[in-house]
């Protein structure tokens, strides 16, 4: 089991789990995109692109950083293009770029409900359907392509919306894209799945949000583990 010479292109991936994920393909000498908004040092948060892919490159990867903000999809489009030139092709997908506001309904404003619908949901949507036809190519070519989202099981009980309505609603709609696409790919040969922590992970963006305790947080290498199993 190897990611040796596989070309993955990951969003969000300049710290947290999608870092944890890509140091783990990095290890097997795998071709790494790092598709992520910070290209300068944010005041807080660690990491940006070009960090992330230093570590890459030292755990044993190849690195492209890539500024691209998955809002807009024209920088989709030019990141995924740059990727699949760099590489030759992508043969594997991971959506990991999220925002998260873990409010009420009523403390939830609608700025930060349309970055989480744009990030999460829409964000998930249109890069996968811009990896489309580097994937379908690498099906072709026998080399197993997939796509993995960092999205929560579909289970339509009160308790999972209560707590914040408008996050689960966007990771959701990431989950949904799970289901859609893996029947819908199936017959292209491209594997669609989804990893979610049965806890807490212990990241820099998780650590900002007021009251939330990280000390019982389990940490990002347990998800690049799964991860690397799936992939």
């Amino acid at each position: 089991m190897t990611l040796a010479g596989k070309r993955i292109f990951i969003t969000g991936g300049s710290r947290g789990i999608g870092l944890a994920i890509a140091l783990r393909a990095a290890k097997d000498g795998a071709q790494i995109a790092i598709a992520a908004k910070t290209a300068d040092p944010h005041p807080k948060l660690p990491g940006t692109i070009f960090t992330a892919a230093i570590e890459i490159e030292a755990a044993g990867g190849q690195a492209l950083p890539i500024q691209c903000d998955i809002r807009d999809e024209n920088q989709i489009a030019a990141a995924v293009e740059k990727a699949a030139a760099e590489f030759g092709g992508i043969d594997i997908l991971i959506n990991n770029a999220s925002a998260i506001n873990l409010t009420n309904t009523e403390n939830t404003p609608a700025k930060r409900f349309d970055l989480m619908m744009g990030v999460n949901t829409r964000g998930t949507f249109l890069t996968s359907q811009a990896c489309l036809p580097y994937l379908k190519k690498s099906a072709q070519e026998g080399r197993n392509p997939h796509i993995l989202m960092l999205s929560p099981p579909l289970s339509m009980k009160g308790k999972w919306f209560k707590p914040h309505l408008a996050y689960t609603m966007a990771k959701y709609g990431m989950s949904m894209c799970v289901l859609g696409l893996a029947d819908e790919l199936k017959r292209d040969g491209i594997g669609v799945n989804a990893l979610w922590p049965r806890t807490a992970i212990d990241t820099a963006a998780l650590a900002m949000i007021p009251g939330v305790d990280t000390d019982f947080c389990r940490t990002p290498e347990i998800i690049s583990d799964s991860a690397y199993i799936i992939l």
